[in-house]
């Protein structure tokens, strides 16, 4: 297991397909994570299987339905996770969109967030 803690860096590989910003997660920068693109044994995630499955690079991209109305991404899995983390996940898609990758992945590393926070 890796024990330096990574830095916080920019990085679009690092969001979420579920717009969550890897890059800032407590697991991730302590080596415990690969992230959500890179993390093969996160099979039950129904968003990431559905993403992988589309070839998006996170929900931002789909244009088959709203996230907010997505049955998958609002998943009864993603909403406890949600509750947990206090995270608005659909306020980091709808960022992802107004903003694009990059600056959504500048604005996240420089901030040192993993997510939005809900209000």
């Amino acid at each position: 297991m890796n024990q330096t803690r990574k830095e916080i860096v920019a990085d679009t590989n690092l969001i979420a397909y579920c717009g969550l910003y890897c890059g800032a997660c407590p697991s991730y920068l302590k080596g415990k994570c690969p992230g959500c693109h890179e993390n093969a044994r996160a099979s039950w995630c129904s968003v990431r299987s559905c993403n992988l499955e589309q070839q998006l690079a996170s929900c931002a991209d789909c244009t088959q339905s709203s996230h907010r109305t997505c049955k998958k991404y609002n998943n009864f899995m993603s909403k406890m996770v949600g509750f947990i983390l206090r995270s608005d996940r659909a306020a980091c898609i709808d960022n992802i969109n107004s903003m694009g990758y990059t600056a959504f992945a500048v604005d996240m590393a420089g901030s040192k967030r993993q997510t939005i926070r809900r209000k």
